[in-house]
Order: structure tokens, then C-alpha cells, then sequence
């Protein structure tokens, strides 16, 4: 098994958990791919590439797909520190808390917008926004 992560690659929180990612002793190996990017459209072109954009996206290599809550799930479950954690959250009880550390990330990578003309500071898309709970 083979996981791929489509992240936001101007998004420096993203940049940040894909390092983090990356520096994980690992049980799958992870592709880290830019969302968006030729190799992302070229590897998966079945895939809403704006959408992934706007949501973490993870891609198996059976062609399964996790997005929001179960990508971060998943990758965490890629990784050997963190997979009884994974395990945990996967849980109908525990999802919800997972589905809360995803809107968080959401949240704080929409709050970390420049006061000049609404861009991010680093120049991520932006298109990352907390869904409602409702």
C-alpha cells in the first residue's frame, strides 16, 4: 500500500504538515503532491482538483479517497507513532474530535490572512475555510 497527500503547497501550514509528514518514521509510504499541480491531474484525473485545494485529499493506491477528517485520519495512520491514535479517531465516538483538529487546521489557516486585501500572508490560495457544524 501507497498513500499519496495532495496539499496546498503555497499554504505554509500545509507545507508545514507535509515536512512533518515527511519526517515521520513511517508503516505506508507517503507521495507528497502539490494539489493542483500537473502531477497531481496527471496521477489522478478522475479527481475534483479544485476541490483539493480547499480540502486535505488523500489518495490510495487502490484509488480510494479520504478527504477532511479521514485524510487527516489516514495520515496519521501512515505514520508508526501515530497509527493506535488513528485507530482511535477512526471510531464513530472518536471521529468527531478528528473532524474537529481538521476544522481547527481550516479555521487557523482562514485566520492567518494578511489585513491587506485578504490574501494570506504567504500567498496560500486561501480556499481552505471551516465547513459549518451544522
Amino acid at each position: 500500500m501507497r498513500l499519496t497527500v495532495l496539499y496546498d503547497e503555497d499554504c505554509a501550514m500545509c507545507r508545514g504538515f507535509g515536512t512533518w509528514l515527511a519526517n515521520q518514521p513511517l508503516l505506508v509510504p507517503i507521495d507528497l503532491v502539490a494539489a493542483g499541480s500537473t502531477q497531481a491531474r496527471n496521477r489522478f484525473p478522475g479527481l475534483d482538483h479544485r476541490r483539493t485545494l480547499e480540502e486535505i485529499t488523500v489518495v490510495g493506491d487502490d484509488g480510494a479517497v479520504w478527504t477532511n477528517e479521514h485524510a487527516w485520519v489516514m495520515c496519521l495512520w501512515a505514520t508508526t507513532q501515530h497509527r493506535a491514535l488513528a485507530e482511535r479517531l477512526a471510531r464513530p465516538a472518536w471521529l468527531p474530535l478528528a473532524k474537529a483538529a481538521a476544522y481547527t487546521a481550516a479555521g487557523i489557516r482562514s485566520r492567518t490572512r494578511s489585513s491587506v486585501g485578504g490574501d494570506y500572508i504567504d500567498d496560500c490560495a486561501g480556499t481552505c475555510s471551516p465547513l459549518s457544524q451544522g
